[in-house]
């Protein structure tokens, strides 16, 4: 299938998503760049306030995943973006929801262009069976702000990043994915999460539940790879007020958090 990858209509977007969301007062494009993370880290770092910032990259050479690990976008063919969220207000065991308050965001959004995709435990969007999305969430200490990256596959393909298991919305059959307006539904959806999760001083039982609703990994026997070689093997049973995996293992629940985990991979 060949699909336009057209640049962005930046001025039409600020005035969309600004004037739509009260959580975004200002969205940045630029043509190129290593990271759009480190990018509004390095912001916050300058004195700069990135809360309620998006900084949009139409190709991002340097992107930057959990644990260190990169890769390369594609130009005009993915929405590689990252937000910078407030959280001076909310407790910082609080935190660890976030990814998973994006995670729900970016699939309701895709759902509005008729794919069905899920959540795997901490931070990957699926959809029949490969990798649409990842999102990384790093802290801006200097400014109080969590940033939160968003890496979705428009029309990229897995032999152009040389990455197996990856797929694309164009891949599963959406014939004009719209990068434009894809970015106003996962802002507007996400700002809505950010206000409630805010709003509910962090303790947000609704954004819990919306995440089972969508989560592919409880339920599931998996095998938690951490670091030092060492795994733990058991029923995926829940997420907790934090964001972290409950574990059931033969020793009893465990729980752990993103940062904890090497792998999550099915057991077996």
């Amino acid at each position: 299938m060949t699909v336009d990858r057209v640049p962005l209509d930046v001025a039409a977007l600020r005035n969309d998503v600004v004037s739509s969301s009260p959580e975004w007062r200002r969205v940045d494009v630029v043509a190129e760049t290593g990271s759009t993370n480190a990018d509004l880290i390095a912001r916050a770092g300058r004195g700069d306030s990135i809360a309620g910032t998006v900084l949009i990259a139409e190709n991002q050479t340097a992107g930057r995943g959990r644990r260190g690990r990169s890769w390369s976008a594609v130009p005009f063919a993915q929405i590689t973006m990252s937000v910078g969220v407030d959280v001076a207000a909310v407790p910082s065991d609080a935190w660890g929801l976030l990814p998973l308050a994006t995670g729900v965001a970016v699939v309701d959004a895709v759902a509005d262009a008729g794919v069905e995709a899920g959540l795997k435990w901490p931070n990957d969007v699926l959809a029949d069976g490969g990798k649409l999305a990842g999102i990384l969430a790093e802290v801006a200490a200097a400014d109080q702000a969590v940033v939160i990256g968003v890496g979705l596959n428009v029309s990229l393909r897995g032999d152009e990043v040389g990455v197996d298991g990856v797929t694309s919305l164009v891949d599963l059959g959406v014939a004009h994915p719209g990068r434009q307006r894809l970015v106003g539904r996962i802002l507007h959806e996400l700002g809505h999460r950010v206000d409630s999760w805010r709003r509910a001083g962090g303790v947000d039982a609704g954004l819990i539940a919306a995440y089972r609703a969508r989560s592919l990994t409880l339920g599931m026997t998996v095998r938690a790879l951490l670091p030092g070689d060492r795994e733990l093997v058991g029923l995926a049973r829940d997420v907790d007020g934090q964001g972290r995996l409950v574990i059931d293992t033969d020793d009893g629940p465990t729980t752990v958090s993103a940062g904890d985990i090497v792998h999550l991979r099915p057991a077996g």
